[in-house]
Protein backbone atom coordinates (compact mmCIF):
# COMPACT_ATOMS: atom_id res chain seq x y z
CA UNK A 1 0.00 0.00 0.00
CA UNK A 2 3.02 1.91 0.71
CA UNK A 3 4.16 1.96 -3.11
CA UNK A 4 0.60 3.03 -4.13
CA UNK A 5 0.37 6.30 -1.61
CA UNK A 6 3.46 7.45 -3.32
CA UNK A 7 2.84 6.51 -6.73
CA UNK A 8 -0.74 8.34 -6.01
CA UNK A 9 1.60 11.94 -4.35
CA UNK A 10 3.45 11.81 -7.78
CA UNK A 11 0.66 11.26 -9.93
CA UNK A 12 -0.74 14.22 -7.87
CA UNK A 13 2.28 16.12 -8.64
CA UNK A 14 2.10 15.83 -12.19
CA UNK A 15 -1.38 17.02 -12.73
CA UNK A 16 -0.73 20.32 -10.38
CA UNK A 17 2.25 21.08 -12.75
CA UNK A 18 -0.27 20.39 -16.08
CA UNK A 19 -2.83 22.30 -14.49
CA UNK A 20 -0.74 25.50 -13.89
CA UNK A 21 1.07 25.04 -17.41
CA UNK A 22 -2.67 24.90 -18.58
CA UNK A 23 -3.67 27.92 -16.64
CA UNK A 24 -0.77 29.69 -18.10
CA UNK A 25 -1.71 28.72 -21.41
CA UNK A 26 -5.53 30.08 -20.54
CA UNK A 27 -3.83 33.21 -19.73
CA UNK A 28 -2.16 33.89 -22.80
CA UNK A 29 -4.94 33.47 -24.78
CA UNK A 30 -7.41 35.68 -22.51
CA UNK A 31 -4.56 38.18 -22.91
CA UNK A 32 -4.85 37.92 -26.73
CA UNK A 33 -8.65 38.20 -26.88
CA UNK A 34 -9.12 40.33 -24.41
CA UNK A 35 -5.72 42.75 -24.66
CA UNK A 36 -5.44 42.34 -28.58
CA UNK A 37 -9.17 43.67 -28.95
CA UNK A 38 -8.26 46.88 -26.73
CA UNK A 39 -5.32 47.28 -29.15
CA UNK A 40 -7.04 47.59 -32.10
CA UNK A 41 -10.18 49.04 -30.79
CA UNK A 42 -7.59 52.06 -29.75
CA UNK A 43 -5.79 51.65 -33.30
CA UNK A 44 -8.67 52.46 -34.53
CA UNK A 45 -9.92 55.69 -33.07
CA UNK A 46 -5.97 56.54 -33.63
CA UNK A 47 -6.85 56.13 -37.27
CA UNK A 48 -9.89 57.59 -37.37
CA UNK A 49 -8.10 61.08 -35.12
CA UNK A 50 -5.18 60.71 -37.81
CA UNK A 51 -7.52 61.36 -40.51
CA UNK A 52 -9.58 63.68 -39.65
CA UNK A 53 -6.35 65.88 -38.74
CA UNK A 54 -4.92 64.71 -42.47
CA UNK A 55 -8.28 65.93 -44.05
CA UNK A 56 -8.18 69.14 -42.55
CA UNK A 57 -4.55 70.30 -42.81
CA UNK A 58 -5.12 69.73 -46.55
CA UNK A 59 -8.42 71.17 -47.06
CA UNK A 60 -6.66 74.43 -45.31
CA UNK A 61 -4.36 74.41 -47.41
CA UNK A 62 -5.67 73.95 -50.47
CA UNK A 63 -8.15 76.79 -49.43
CA UNK A 64 -5.15 78.83 -48.85
CA UNK A 65 -1.24 78.09 -47.91
CA UNK A 66 -1.00 80.51 -45.58
CA UNK A 67 -3.93 79.45 -43.54
CA UNK A 68 -2.86 79.53 -39.78
CA UNK A 69 -4.06 75.94 -39.65
CA UNK A 70 -1.53 74.69 -42.47
CA UNK A 71 1.02 74.48 -40.78
CA UNK A 72 2.76 71.50 -38.70
CA UNK A 73 3.46 73.56 -35.92
CA UNK A 74 5.43 70.79 -34.59
CA UNK A 75 6.33 69.64 -31.30
CA UNK A 76 3.03 71.47 -30.94
CA UNK A 77 -0.25 71.07 -33.20
CA UNK A 78 -2.80 73.75 -33.28
CA UNK A 79 -6.06 73.98 -31.38
CA UNK A 80 -8.13 73.06 -34.03
CA UNK A 81 -5.87 69.73 -35.02
CA UNK A 82 -5.92 68.91 -31.01
CA UNK A 83 -9.66 69.28 -30.48
CA UNK A 84 -10.39 67.04 -34.42
CA UNK A 85 -7.94 64.27 -32.41
CA UNK A 86 -9.05 64.20 -29.18
CA UNK A 87 -13.10 64.46 -30.70
CA UNK A 88 -12.33 60.53 -32.37
CA UNK A 89 -11.14 59.00 -29.25
CA UNK A 90 -13.28 57.58 -26.96
CA UNK A 91 -11.44 59.29 -23.93
CA UNK A 92 -10.89 62.24 -25.35
CA UNK A 93 -7.51 61.81 -25.55
CA UNK A 94 -4.85 61.38 -28.41
CA UNK A 95 -1.57 62.21 -28.78
CA UNK A 96 -0.42 64.04 -31.85
CA UNK A 97 3.32 62.40 -32.46
CA UNK A 98 4.01 64.70 -35.59
CA UNK A 99 2.90 66.00 -38.65
CA UNK A 100 4.86 66.14 -41.84
CA UNK A 101 3.92 68.95 -44.33
CA UNK A 102 4.97 69.15 -47.84
CA UNK A 103 2.91 72.71 -49.39
CA UNK A 104 5.31 72.02 -52.98
CA UNK A 105 4.34 68.64 -53.27
CA UNK A 106 0.93 69.63 -52.01
CA UNK A 107 1.22 66.70 -49.32
CA UNK A 108 0.56 66.01 -45.50
CA UNK A 109 0.73 62.89 -43.16
CA UNK A 110 -0.39 62.62 -39.66
CA UNK A 111 1.24 60.26 -36.78
CA UNK A 112 -1.19 59.77 -33.79
CA UNK A 113 -0.26 57.91 -30.52
CA UNK A 114 -2.16 56.56 -27.70
CA UNK A 115 -2.54 58.82 -24.70
CA UNK A 116 -3.57 57.09 -21.01
CA UNK A 117 -3.35 59.02 -17.62
CA UNK A 118 -0.69 56.31 -15.73
CA UNK A 119 1.13 54.93 -18.80
CA UNK A 120 3.87 55.93 -21.02
CA UNK A 121 3.73 57.54 -24.23
CA UNK A 122 1.83 56.89 -27.23
CA UNK A 123 1.07 53.68 -25.10
CA UNK A 124 -2.22 51.86 -23.33
CA UNK A 125 -2.03 49.59 -20.13
CA UNK A 126 -3.32 46.16 -20.75
CA UNK A 127 -4.91 43.66 -18.29
CA UNK A 128 -4.69 39.89 -18.55
CA UNK A 129 -0.95 40.31 -20.19
CA UNK A 130 0.25 41.44 -17.00
CA UNK A 131 0.10 38.03 -15.58
CA UNK A 132 2.84 37.56 -18.39
CA UNK A 133 4.43 40.75 -17.24
CA UNK A 134 3.57 43.13 -20.05
CA UNK A 135 1.45 46.03 -18.48
CA UNK A 136 1.11 48.00 -21.68
CA UNK A 137 1.58 48.35 -25.23
CA UNK A 138 2.06 51.18 -27.88
CA UNK A 139 -0.68 52.23 -30.21
CA UNK A 140 0.06 54.15 -33.12
CA UNK A 141 -1.47 55.55 -36.52
CA UNK A 142 -0.84 57.28 -40.16
CA UNK A 143 -2.57 58.98 -42.18
CA UNK A 144 -1.67 61.12 -45.26
CA UNK A 145 -4.01 63.44 -47.41
CA UNK A 146 -3.04 65.27 -50.51
CA UNK A 147 -4.67 68.11 -52.20
CA UNK A 148 -4.77 69.68 -56.26
CA UNK A 149 -6.89 70.71 -58.69
CA UNK A 150 -9.32 68.46 -60.32
CA UNK A 151 -9.06 66.35 -63.62
CA UNK A 152 -11.63 64.48 -64.00
CA UNK A 153 -15.16 64.60 -62.45
CA UNK A 154 -19.02 64.77 -62.74
CA UNK A 155 -21.16 67.47 -63.28
CA UNK A 156 -24.73 67.26 -62.56
CA UNK A 157 -25.96 69.48 -65.59
CA UNK A 158 -23.77 69.27 -68.64
CA UNK A 159 -23.41 72.95 -68.57
CA UNK A 160 -20.00 74.24 -69.88
CA UNK A 161 -18.32 78.09 -69.37
CA UNK A 162 -16.46 79.78 -71.16
CA UNK A 163 -12.95 80.19 -69.45
CA UNK A 164 -12.94 84.16 -70.49
CA UNK A 165 -15.98 84.96 -68.64
CA UNK A 166 -14.30 83.04 -64.98
CA UNK A 167 -13.59 85.79 -62.23
CA UNK A 168 -12.05 85.21 -58.92
CA UNK A 169 -14.04 87.42 -57.61
CA UNK A 170 -16.52 86.44 -55.72
CA UNK A 171 -18.46 89.63 -55.49
CA UNK A 172 -18.80 89.97 -59.17
CA UNK A 173 -21.93 88.46 -60.25
CA UNK A 174 -22.59 87.77 -63.76
CA UNK A 175 -25.10 87.00 -66.27
CA UNK A 176 -23.80 84.69 -69.13
CA UNK A 177 -25.57 84.89 -72.19
CA UNK A 178 -25.93 81.71 -74.52
CA UNK A 179 -24.76 83.66 -77.48
CA UNK A 180 -21.26 83.94 -80.03
CA UNK A 181 -19.93 87.05 -78.22
CA UNK A 182 -17.21 87.96 -76.09
CA UNK A 183 -15.35 84.85 -75.97
CA UNK A 184 -15.42 83.44 -79.56
CA UNK A 185 -16.68 79.93 -80.05
CA UNK A 186 -19.78 78.33 -79.40
CA UNK A 187 -21.64 79.84 -77.78
CA UNK A 188 -19.83 83.00 -75.72
CA UNK A 189 -20.73 82.51 -72.83
CA UNK A 190 -22.10 78.87 -72.09
CA UNK A 191 -23.52 76.17 -73.24
CA UNK A 192 -24.85 72.48 -72.94
CA UNK A 193 -22.27 69.82 -73.79
CA UNK A 194 -23.28 66.09 -74.16
CA UNK A 195 -20.90 63.21 -74.07
CA UNK A 196 -23.30 60.51 -76.18
CA UNK A 197 -22.80 57.93 -73.38
CA UNK A 198 -26.45 57.48 -71.82
CA UNK A 199 -29.48 58.75 -70.66
CA UNK A 200 -28.52 60.89 -67.13
CA UNK A 201 -27.99 64.18 -66.91
CA UNK A 202 -25.43 63.95 -65.37
CA UNK A 203 -21.70 64.04 -67.80
CA UNK A 204 -18.16 62.73 -66.59
CA UNK A 205 -15.89 65.11 -67.44
CA UNK A 206 -11.82 65.24 -68.18
CA UNK A 207 -9.79 68.27 -68.26
CA UNK A 208 -6.48 68.22 -70.13
CA UNK A 209 -4.31 69.69 -73.01
CA UNK A 210 -6.24 70.59 -76.18
CA UNK A 211 -4.29 67.57 -78.02
CA UNK A 212 -6.16 65.62 -75.97
CA UNK A 213 -8.92 63.49 -77.70
CA UNK A 214 -10.54 62.97 -74.88
CA UNK A 215 -11.37 66.21 -73.86
CA UNK A 216 -13.61 66.90 -76.42
CA UNK A 217 -16.93 67.37 -76.28
CA UNK A 218 -20.01 67.64 -78.17
CA UNK A 219 -22.58 70.66 -78.55
CA UNK A 220 -25.85 70.42 -77.49
CA UNK A 221 -27.84 72.78 -79.34
CA UNK A 222 -30.71 75.00 -77.83
CA UNK A 223 -31.87 77.28 -74.93
CA UNK A 224 -33.67 74.44 -73.08
CA UNK A 225 -32.26 71.60 -70.91
CA UNK A 226 -31.12 69.02 -73.24
CA UNK A 227 -33.61 66.14 -73.45
CA UNK A 228 -31.99 63.85 -70.86
CA UNK A 229 -32.42 66.75 -68.13
CA UNK A 230 -35.66 66.93 -66.49
CA UNK A 231 -36.92 70.26 -64.63
CA UNK A 232 -36.20 68.49 -61.33
CA UNK A 233 -32.24 67.89 -62.48
CA UNK A 234 -32.15 71.65 -63.72
CA UNK A 235 -34.15 72.98 -60.56
CA UNK A 236 -31.23 71.38 -58.32
CA UNK A 237 -28.94 73.93 -58.68
CA UNK A 238 -31.35 76.68 -57.99
CA UNK A 239 -28.83 78.66 -55.34
CA UNK A 240 -26.63 76.10 -55.21
CA UNK A 241 -22.61 75.65 -55.76
CA UNK A 242 -22.04 73.68 -58.65
CA UNK A 243 -19.07 72.48 -60.07
CA UNK A 244 -18.81 73.11 -63.85
CA UNK A 245 -16.36 72.40 -66.55
CA UNK A 246 -14.53 75.90 -68.62
CA UNK A 247 -14.35 75.47 -72.30
CA UNK A 248 -11.24 77.09 -73.84
CA UNK A 249 -11.84 76.73 -77.38
CA UNK A 250 -14.82 75.89 -79.39
CA UNK A 251 -14.89 74.92 -82.61
CA UNK A 252 -17.55 74.38 -85.13
CA UNK A 253 -21.17 75.08 -85.18
CA UNK A 254 -24.44 73.77 -83.93
CA UNK A 255 -24.41 70.14 -82.99
CA UNK A 256 -20.90 69.77 -84.83
CA UNK A 257 -19.82 72.24 -82.40
CA UNK A 258 -17.13 70.50 -79.88
CA UNK A 259 -16.00 72.31 -76.49
CA UNK A 260 -12.66 71.70 -75.46
CA UNK A 261 -12.55 71.46 -71.60
CA UNK A 262 -9.65 73.07 -70.09
CA UNK A 263 -10.36 73.26 -66.29
CA UNK A 264 -13.16 72.98 -63.59
CA UNK A 265 -14.93 76.06 -61.31
CA UNK A 266 -17.23 76.11 -58.68
CA UNK A 267 -19.88 78.79 -59.84
CA UNK A 268 -22.69 79.83 -56.64
CA UNK A 269 -26.00 79.62 -59.03
CA UNK A 270 -28.68 83.20 -58.34
CA UNK A 271 -30.72 82.55 -61.48
CA UNK A 272 -31.06 80.96 -65.12
CA UNK A 273 -33.76 81.03 -67.62
CA UNK A 274 -33.66 78.01 -69.97
CA UNK A 275 -36.66 78.30 -71.89
CA UNK A 276 -39.18 76.85 -69.67
CA UNK A 277 -37.34 76.30 -66.81
CA UNK A 278 -36.26 79.66 -65.08
CA UNK A 279 -35.27 80.61 -61.11
CA UNK A 280 -34.16 83.85 -59.97
CA UNK A 281 -33.34 84.23 -56.54
CA UNK A 282 -34.33 88.02 -57.41
CA UNK A 283 -34.89 90.66 -60.06
CA UNK A 284 -35.52 88.97 -63.68
CA UNK A 285 -33.32 87.15 -65.82
CA UNK A 286 -33.42 86.79 -69.44
CA UNK A 287 -33.97 83.63 -71.44
CA UNK A 288 -30.96 82.23 -72.34
CA UNK A 289 -29.42 83.04 -69.64
CA UNK A 290 -27.66 81.54 -66.31
CA UNK A 291 -26.65 84.40 -63.14
CA UNK A 292 -24.35 83.98 -60.15
CA UNK A 293 -20.86 84.12 -59.59
CA UNK A 294 -17.32 81.82 -58.97
CA UNK A 295 -16.39 81.06 -55.97
CA UNK A 296 -13.34 79.00 -54.21
CA UNK A 297 -14.18 75.23 -53.52
CA UNK A 298 -12.98 72.77 -51.92
CA UNK A 299 -14.31 69.04 -52.23
CA UNK A 300 -13.95 65.94 -50.76
CA UNK A 301 -16.00 64.15 -53.31
CA UNK A 302 -15.15 60.69 -54.72
CA UNK A 303 -16.15 61.52 -58.15
CA UNK A 304 -13.55 63.91 -58.81
CA UNK A 305 -9.86 62.81 -59.83
CA UNK A 306 -6.73 65.00 -58.72
CA UNK A 307 -4.31 65.77 -61.49
CA UNK A 308 -5.12 68.78 -63.56
CA UNK A 309 -2.68 71.29 -64.26
CA UNK A 310 -5.63 74.66 -64.72
CA UNK A 311 -6.64 75.83 -61.10
CA UNK A 312 -9.61 77.59 -61.46
CA UNK A 313 -10.09 78.08 -57.43
CA UNK A 314 -11.38 74.45 -57.08
CA UNK A 315 -9.49 72.02 -55.43
CA UNK A 316 -9.95 68.62 -54.51
CA UNK A 317 -8.87 66.66 -50.77
CA UNK A 318 -8.07 63.10 -50.98
CA UNK A 319 -6.98 60.62 -48.09
CA UNK A 320 -3.84 58.54 -49.65
CA UNK A 321 -1.90 55.44 -49.09
CA UNK A 322 1.75 55.96 -47.55
CA UNK A 323 3.28 58.88 -45.87
CA UNK A 324 3.90 61.24 -48.90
Amino acid sequence: MRGVGQQDARENGAISVIVAIVMVCLLGFAALAVDVGVLYAERAQLQNSSDAVALMVAQKCAKSTSDPECTATWPRPTELAAKLANGNAADGMTNIKSIALDKTKATVSVSTGAKETGSPTNSISLFFARALGITSAEVGATSSAQWGVPSKGTVIVPLAIAECKFSPDPTFVQVLNMDAGGCGGIPGGFGWITDGKDSLCSVKISAGASNDPGIWFSSDTGASRPSVCSSADIGAIADQTVLLPLYAVATGTGSLGKYYVKGFAAFHVTGYHFASDNWTSGGNIANKSIRGYFVKFVSLSQALELGGSSDYGTSVVRLSIGAP
